[in-house]
């Protein structure tokens, strides 16, 4: 019984191993016919049992209808972890941006405040000429 199949009523036929024989060097033709008959029929008939139980069945290969439920679930779970990562891939780039926006951001506040305070530092010095000026006025009103 295989150890992933659902049907379980399927029978395998035992598989006879021989020695190897030496193929043509085609990639799918056998031009040489050393093959035993008994090893032939045995696995046609293996072929046709299983053919006849499950139509749809290929040979050896396991289909997602045919697969254990856990390799399913792991598979799932793969998939879910790999989209996670993407996901998180994708937060790391916004937050990185995001960062990169706020020390631009903080750069022309600075850049700004120094700016603000040259033209302060500026007018207080022209303010301070004034008023010493301002003082030097009103000389006539000290009789």
């Amino acid at each position: 019984m295989p150890l992933f199949n659902r049907h379980q009523n399927v029978e395998t036929a035992p598989v006879v191993e021989e020695k190897p024989v030496k193929r043509s060097s085609t990639l799918f033709g056998r031009r040489n016919r050393s093959i035993s008959p008994a090893r032939t029929t045995t696995h046609h008939s293996t072929t046709t049992a299983a053919s006849n139980t499950s139509p749809h069945r290929r040979s050896g290969l396991l289909h997602r209808r045919d697969e254990d439920p856990s390799i399913i679930a792991a598979r799932e779970r793969v998939m879910n972890a790999e989209a996670a990562e993407r996901e998180a891939d994708k937060a790391l780039i916004a937050a990185r941006h995001a960062v990169k926006e706020a020390r631009e951001h903080i750069r022309r506040l600075e850049k700004e405040a120094a700016e603000e305070a040259r033209l302060a530092k500026i007018k207080q010095e022209q303010a301070s000429k004034m008023s010493k000026r301002g003082h030097m006025l009103g000389r006539h009103e000290h009789h």
